[in-house]
């Protein structure tokens, strides 16, 4: 049995297609054509299930189309919707050591242009349309979007994040 600790998540099931039990899945994997996708394991009841894929369509918008053995009718497939789907780390693709993604920012400190030093920057998570950060600022959880817009620069050899956030953001938290 596949554990949480042992996985991780590639995206989750946004809906059926057609009646013979296929799904669309959303990637929240940035390169989903370098994973091997010949069994995905289902989030059911904090439990991972391994389900066969049988096939698979991978389209440009961070989507798919998969039917997967046992599931051949849209009854079945229903109850896969809005369920993360993980994939072992042993299948996780190596990285290049010199490309940086945007989850590396996690244990970096947050210098911002306004408010000075905030903290390191404990959590990541990543929705649909961007990453947030998540630190500990006076007894208090700030998040904040890791945005271009926002982000001055980032010091990699010092673990530094430094940011100009919108003027009233910091405040919402600390009032």
């Amino acid at each position: 049995m596949l554990d949480h600790k042992d996985s991780f998540n590639i995206g989750y099931i946004t809906k059926t297609r057609g009646l013979k039990g296929e799904v669309q899945l959303f990637f929240l994997y940035e390169e989903p054509e370098d994973l091997e996708l010949d069994v995905v394991f289902i989030e059911i009841y904090d439990k991972l299930v391994p389900f066969f894929v049988s096939s698979h369509q991978l389209l440009t918008n961070n989507t798919g189309y998969f039917f997967f053995e046992d599931v051949d009718h849209i009854d079945k497939a229903v109850e896969l919707v809005k369920k993360n789907v993980f994939l072992p780390n042993t299948k996780k693709p190596e990285r290049d050591p010199d490309e940086f993604l945007i989850t590396d920012l996690k244990g970096f400190i947050v210098h911002e242009k306004t408010y000075g030093e905030l903290g390191e920057i404990l959590e990541i998570n990543e929705f649909p349309q961007q990453f947030i950060a998540s630190l500990s600022y006076q007894s208090k959880e700030i998040m904040f979007p890791l945005s271009d817009d926002f982000i001055i620069e980032i010091d990699t050899e010092a673990n530094i994040l430094k940011i100009d956030l919108p003027e009233g953001l910091l405040d919402v938290y600390l009032k």
